[in-house]
C-alpha cells in the first residue's frame, strides 16, 4: 500500500540557531526543485496565544497552557502531544498539500516520543541539524541575524539558557533516533552571521549528493 502521509523535513537546531529563517528561504526557493511548505510551531504557538480566541481546536484552557508553555520555554511532554497534533493537521489541512511538496518541520518534533507521534502523521525523510555554540547562539540573537526575534515574548536570557539546555538533553538526541530509522541527517555548521540562502546553498549540494548517512 504506497505511503500516504506526506514527506516530512525536519530542523533541528539551539534557539537562535537560524531555523525560522532556513524555513521561510525554503518555503520561497523550494528544495532540489521540490516545493516546500514550513510548519513553523513556535510561530503557530506565539500566533494561538496573541490570538487569545478560542475555537474549535483550541481551548481557552490550551491558550492558557501555551502561554505558559512559551514564558517558560519547557516542551511538551507525550501526553500533552494531542494538542500539538490538532494544530499541526490543521496547519495541513489549510495548507492541502496536493502537489507533494516537502513539509519542512520547525519546533515538532523536540523528543523521541513526539518524533513517534508525528510519524504517524508525516514521514520524515530528511533531517537538517544547524549546529552552533551557546555564544554564537547569543550573537545572534542580539543581532537579530535571522532577522526573526522582533517582538518574541521568548528570548529572556533565562528563557534562552533553559531552551540550550533542553536542546542538549532532549532534542539533539533524535539525530540518534533518525539516523537509527535510515533517516538521512544533514549537519550545518553555523556562524554568528551565518545567513538562510548560504544554509539553502548547503542544503542544495546535499540533496543532489550520493546518500552517505
Amino acid at each position: 500500500m504506497p505511503n500516504e502521509r506526506p514527506s516530512a523535513l525536519l530542523l533541528l537546531g539551539p534557539t537562535g540557531s537560524g531555523k525560522t529563517p532556513l524555513g521561510q528561504f525554503l518555503k520561497r526557493r523550494g528544495l532540489a526543485g521540490r516545493r516546500c511548505v514550513h510548519f513553523d510551531f513556535g510561530e503557530n504557538l506565539r500566533q494561538v496565544v496573541a490570538r487569545n480566541e478560542p475555537d474549535a481546536i483550541i481551548s481557552a484552557e490550551d491558550i492558557a497552557f501555551l502561554r505558559r508553555v512559551l514564558q517558560t520555554g519547557v516542551l511538551l511532554e507525550d501526553d500533552q502531544f494531542p494538542l500539538a497534533a490538532r494544530i499541526l493537521r490543521s496547519f495541513l489541512v489549510r495548507h492541502a498539500p496536493k502537489d507533494e511538496p516537502w513539509i519542512v518541520l520547525n519546533g515538532l518534533p523536540r523528543h523521541a516520543g513526539q518524533a513517534l507521534a508525528v510519524a504517524e502523521i508525516l514521514d520524515v525523510q530528511r533531517v537538517v541539524c544547524l549546529r552552533c555554540s551557546a555564544d554564537t547562539v547569543s550573537a545572534r540573537i542580539r543581532a537579530d541575524a535571522g532577522g526573526d526575534r522582533r517582538g518574541r515574548i521568548d528570548d529572556d536570557l533565562e528563557i534562552v539558557r533553559r531552551k540550550l539546555n533542553i536542546f542538549m538533553e532532549r532534542t539533539q538526541p533524535l539525530l540518534d533516533f533518525y539516523r537509527r530509522g535510515g533517516v538521512r541527517v544533514t549537519m550545518v555548521d553555523v556562524a554568528a552571521a551565518t545567513t538562510a540562502d548560504a544554509m539553502w546553498e548547503i542544503l542544495e549540494n546535499d540533496m543532489r549528493a550520493p546518500c552517505a548517512f
